[in-house]
């Protein structure tokens, strides 16, 4: 069976491998995990794929791999200012510091539980978490 190289399958892949490539650039510097995924330019065309090619994916179990994407870097986001507006004062540094530790693990589980999905064919979860 040959591998299904219609445009939203292959920008789902490449969206799950720029995203991929976001982590590993944050697990080989001095960055973080999530600020790395957030405001590196691979999640960023990422979010930006995800955007353009989404209503080729309405209807099909894409879909759900599209939202689950744009989620991710949705919510790291959120979870990123929260961390800094925490980590303003000297006492929420070491909260601050677990919330983007504790983003970036759950940016590794989601990127690759979503991209094992996909490869076997499957819907992402439809809950946000």
């Amino acid at each position: 069976m040959a591998a299904d190289t219609t445009p939203p399958v292959t920008i789902a892949h490449a969206v799950y491998a720029l995203h991929t490539a976001s982590i590993l650039i944050g697990l080989s510097s001095a960055a973080f995990i999530v600020t790395a995924f957030v405001f590196g330019l691979p999640s960023m065309v990422a979010v930006i794929l995800n955007y353009m090619y989404r209503d080729e994916a309405r209807g099909t179990f894409l879909e759900s791999h599209f939202r689950w994407q744009i989620r991710s870097f949705w919510f790291a986001l959120l979870w990123i200012v929260i961390a800094v507006a925490i980590g303003l004062t000297i006492i929420g540094l070491p909260i601050a510091w677990a919330i983007a530790v504790g983003t970036g693990l759950w940016l590794i589980y989601r990127i690759a539980r979503g991209w094992l999905l996909l490869k076997e064919r499957k819907p992402a979860p439809l809950t946000s978490a």
